[in-house]
């Protein structure tokens, strides 16, 4: 199988999630075997570096890409996008710190990649087969297992102590319904997390538009509103749980969850030919187990 890049270049503008920052990005074709690069073209001589396990600096509440002043947050969803729609080279030009969210989701990347097609190079695809199972367990019950598959394969259960959310799944039997299947899930959280986030300076961008947020513990009308005014939301009622704005997928969070692994994941630097079966992934497991998983390979 022949490595591809983008047939055109296209470009995207927008806030970070976390930075809260206006930052554009341009994605470019790129030779065979450079992978995917990132480069901050905000710095001097515009350092850029691949998109490898290797540099994950940090990992709350997504992934950190970083290597002296070279620093790009929130890379899984472009990272997804580009991986499930075959692209293995592509330079990627960010004029800030962070991969602008978008709504939340890889769908405005797919889109893009779609639109401008893909070329096929003369190298052949690297690929990590799984000839034998290979299983990560966490102390915290994180459980990522690699079987063999002539293809590529994914499912995903989230567990989480709420009723919306206790057990949820997602299956990706073939990566050409991912465009269809998972590219428009977007990235969650709960009501309860967001003041603890801002506290720590996160989630700065963060609204309704680009995250699916999940009301699911009760909180008094005052607390809530105090929560909508420091994201700049209309005020909801305190006494209504759920969803604060509808879902793209009825199992939203957890096809979610399927796009940030194949993001993290994609950090191994090459293809993967297996089936990935994930319980309670998150981006921490995900980039420890990629990294362990690169050491195999190098």
């Amino acid at each position: 199988m022949k490595q591809h890049t983008i047939a055109q270049s296209f470009s995207f503008s927008g806030k970070g999630l976390h930075t809260g920052l206006q930052v554009s990005c341009t994605f470019l074709p790129a030779d065979a075997d450079t992978g995917i690069r990132l480069c901050r073209t905000d710095l001097p001589n515009r350092p850029t570096y691949q998109a490898l396990a290797d540099y994950v600096s940090a990992t709350e509440r997504g992934t950190v890409l970083e290597h002296g002043a070279w620093k790009i947050s929130t890379v899984e969803h472009t990272l997804s996008a580009l991986y499930a729609l075959g692209v293995d080279n592509c330079l990627i030009e960010v004029d800030g710190p962070e991969v602008p969210i978008l709504d939340g989701s890889a769908k405005p990347f797919v889109q893009a990649i779609r639109r401008v097609g893909l070329t096929e190079q003369d190298a052949e695809v690297h690929e990590f087969v799984i000839t034998e199972p290979i299983e990560y367990i966490s102390e915290h019950g994180n459980r990522l297992t690699l079987t063999p598959y002539d293809g590529f394969q994914v499912e995903v259960l989230v567990s989480y102590p709420t009723g919306l959310l206790q057990n949820q799944w997602a299956y990706l039997t073939d990566l050409k319904d991912y465009p269809q299947e998972i590219a428009a899930a977007r990235t969650f959280c709960f009501v309860r997390e967001i003041e603890p986030l801002l506290r720590m300076g996160l989630i700065r961008g963060g609204d309704l538009h680009n995250a699916l947020v999940i009301y699911e513990t009760p909180m008094s009308q005052d607390g809530l509103d105090y929560m909508c005014d420091k994201l700049g939301q209309p005020r909801l009622d305190a006494t209504k749980l759920g969803y604060l704005s509808p879902l793209n997928y009825q199992n939203e969070p957890s096809r979610h969850k399927l796009l940030d692994l194949i993001g993290d994941m994609s950090l191994l630097g090459c293809r993967i030919r297996g089936k990935m079966t994930a319980v309670r992934p998150g981006h921490t497991f995900n980039t420890t187990c990629c990294r362990q998983l690169r050491n195999k390979i190098l």
